[in-house]
This record gives C-alpha cells, structure tokens and sequence, in this order.
C-alpha cells in the first residue's frame, strides 16, 4: 500500500469516527431534557436544603439539645401522681344461719409522691457541663456540614460555569478554523499553497469539533450533578455568567490566621469535644462520693368511691448512699474518661495544626491562582495578536499554515488556562470559606 493510500485511509477513518461521534452527540442532545436555569444563591439555598449531611447535622443538634435538657432536669424533683380501684368479692359461711354469705370488699386510693436527689457529688454539675459541651460541638459541627455542602454546590456550580466557557472556547476555536481552512482551500486553488495546507487545516478544524463535543459532553455531566445537588430529576444550567473577579481579601493573612484558630468550625468542635471529655472525667469521679436523696408521698383510701370519710397518710424520706466498693467499676470509668480526655486534648492540638496547615495552603492557591489569571489575560493578548500575524502573514503568502496552526492551538492553550485559573481562584476562596466557617468580602 502506497503512502497516499495510507493517507487518503487514515483520513476516511477519521472522517468516519468524527461522524461517528457527531451523531451520538445528537443522541444525546435530543434525549436531554430542557435545563432548569438557576442562579449561584439559589444552587447554594437549594443544596442546603436538600442535603442529607445537613439534615444529619440538625438532627445531631436536636438530639444534643435533648441531652441538655435532661442534664438539667436532674437538678429538679420529680412527680408521680397514682391512683387505683380494686374490686373483688368475698364469700364466708354463717353459722348463726348455717349458710354462706357473700359480699364485696372494695378499695378506691390516690397518692402523690415526689423525690429528689440532694447531693451527687458533683455528678448532675459535670453532666450538665459535658451536655452543653455536646451541644456546641454538634452546633459546630451543623456550621462546618453546612459550609462544606456550599463549598460543594459552588464546585458544581462553576463545573457547568466552566464547561459553559470552555464550550464558547470551542466554537470560537471552530470559527478560526474554518476562516484557516477556506484561506487555505483559496491559496490551493491559486497554486499558491501546498496539499499539506489544506490537510493541516482540516486536522485543526477537525481537533477543533472534538474538542467542542467533549466540552459539551463535559457541561451535560456537570448540569445532572448539580441537578442531583439541588434535589431536580434533570440537568440544571447556570444563570448568566457569574463575575470571576480576583480581588484581594480585606482581612490580611495574620487576621486570617487568628480567626481560623478562634472561630473555625473544626477547631470549635474540637475544643467543645475535649472539654466534654473532662466533664466526663468529673462524672466518674462522683462515684466516689456519697449521694443525699430525699422523697415523700401523701395517699387516701376509701372503701368508697367517694371523698367522704376518706383516710389519708403522708410519709417522708430522706437517704445516703456511699459506695464503699463496687469490684473496680469506678476505677475503670475513670480511666476510660481519662483516656478519652487525653485523646480529645491531642485531637484539638492536630485541629489547630491541620486548620494552620490547611490556611496557609489555601492562601497560596488563591494568590497562586490570582497571579496566574494576570499571567493567562496576558498570555491571551499576546497569542491573540500572535495569531492575528500570522493569519495576515499567511494571507500575504510569506508563512506557513503550520505557524497559523501553532498559533491557534497556543491561543486555546492560553483560553484554557485563564478559564482555569479563574475557576480554581472560585474554589479556593470557597474552601477557605469553608475552613474559617464565614463568608470572606474582597477589597
């Protein structure tokens, strides 16, 4: 088989598989519903809504907040109010008439008692403690779930955002290739151009319509993630374009810093967790004290049912229970508070390092990213005006269409990287919300 052949083979080979995909995308596209268009604040209300790590997180509060509840209730006496009747029959034998006589003994009570515990030990103040404790570490932790799931209905967002443009990329990529395959069929067709021309720019035109059909592929899976997010059985589109400035942050690093130690979500559960542990230390030692109880109870009884010739009695109690030896039980509480105290202490220092870590990390992206959108809007001007040369060089016949092709594949290159880096700046700026647990305002 000669070269040619082979050519002209791999050509038709190509033609037929970019045929082959251009029809699947039209499957594709005609089994799509019609988008629901959203905009940012409503993807955020809605995955906060619909998200089931939230609704955990508010049952978690709930559930911690009825902990507390009862913590505090064991400061308060108790109530009980009783009442009853008993019927019942009885049969005896008469000897005056040797016969036997029935009749009833009944019985119609109330009572109402109350006790309380005097003295624990310290036991009710440290359960107290711990539960509120609990609470504000569910709390918490209800702030970080719901930082993470904006963070994560942000990505989504700006993953159809950024299909979206890298889709207009694509088709002004298509653009420039057709203009560089007509200019080259005309200079083939003067003589002033060579076969190879032609087939450059057909393989630039070609890259240029799968490179469109992957965008678009890209934005339909990222519109059913996002409609996943947002509780929508379809694909979910974004409203408009969404300003992707990259402005410096008001609070400086060292601000960043003291606030992400003080009031970030991790760090705030952490130390609630630790202090919880201690209470708990508190709680078992109580064991080791005696507890003061105190109950009474006032109760009538009638032999009717009736408040007539009704007879009452009270009664009073007061107790103390002291513990002398109960086979080590107190012991080993103890030593299980002690050890979970411990492990909470070293889980708040990690806390705070990991939270230091992760800041310093994120600040470097975000300039990172900052610095590099100013590098990529540069580099665009410059591949545009590059490209804007060499197509008039082209025209005037005193280039080849493998510079033009050059020139166009680095001007995607240079679309593709601003679109980048002004995406990761969004991300970024949306995990160091996430990690300090507050929106961050621009300068």
């Amino acid at each position: 088989m000669s070269i040619s052949t082979r050519n002209r083979a791999a050509r038709c080979s190509a033609a037929a598989l970019l045929a082959m995909l251009t029809v699947t995308a039209g499957d594709l596209a005609a089994q799509t519903p019609e988008p629901v268009t959203l905009t940012l604040d409503e993807v955020v209300r809605r995955t906060l809504q619909n998200s089931p790590q939230v609704m955990q997180a508010q049952g978690a509060v709930q559930t911690a907040g009825a902990s507390e509840l009862t913590a505090f209730g064991s400061f308060l006496p108790n109530l009980n109010i009783s009442s009853g009747a008993a019927l019942s029959s009885t049969q005896r034998f008469d000897p005056n008439t040797n016969t036997n006589v029935t009749g009833s003994s009944d019985s119609y009570n109330a009572g109402i008692s109350s006790s309380i515990d005097l003295f624990t030990g310290g036991r009710r103040g440290a359960q107290l403690t711990q539960a509120r404790m609990e609470t504000r570490a569910s709390e918490a932790s209800l702030v970080q779930q719901r930082y993470a799931v904006t963070r994560n209905a942000k990505a989504a967002y700006f993953d159809v955002a950024r299909a979206s443009d890298l889709i207009r990329s694509a088709e002004a990529r298509l653009e420039r290739a057709d203009e560089g395959l007509a200019a080259a069929q005309l200079r083939s067709q003067a003589g002033s151009a060579t076969r190879s021309d032609v087939l450059r720019s057909e393989l630039e035109r070609t890259n240029a319509r799968q490179a469109l059909l992957q965008a678009n592929n890209q934005k339909r899976a990222a519109m059913y993630a996002l409609g996943r997010l947002v509780a929508i059985d379809g694909p979910v589109d974004v409203a408009g374009e969404h300003p992707l400035t990259a402005e410096e942050l008001t609070l400086t690093p060292e601000q960043l810093l003291e606030l992400a130690l003080t009031q970030a979500p991790a760090v705030i559960t952490a130390q609630a967790n630790e202090r919880a542990a201690q209470a708990g230390i508190r709680v078992s030692r109580a064991q080791y004290m005696p507890s003061v109880n105190s109950s009474g109870s006032y109760n009538w009884n009638n032999d009717a049912p009736s408040f007539a010739d009704m007879r009452s009695s009270w009664s009073v109690r007061m107790g103390l229970s002291f513990p002398v030896f109960n086979r080590f039980a107190r012991e080993e509480s103890v030593e299980r508070s002690r050890v979970s105290a411990t492990v909470a202490r070293y889980q708040l220092e990690d806390a705070r390092r990991a939270t230091r870590a992760n800041l310093e990390a994120l600040l470097g992206t975000l300039e990172t990213s900052r610095l590099a959108i100013s590098i990529a809007q540069e580099a665009l001007a410059l591949a545009e005006e590059d490209l804007r040369v060499q197509q008039e060089r082209y025209r005037l016949g005193v280039s080849t269409i493998l510079e033009q092709v050059t020139s166009q594949e680095n001007l995607v290159a240079a679309e593709t990287s601003l679109i980048a880096a002004q995406y990761d700046y969004q991300l970024a700026l949306a995990e160091l919300e996430s990690l300090i647990g507050r929106e961050l305002q621009a300068a």
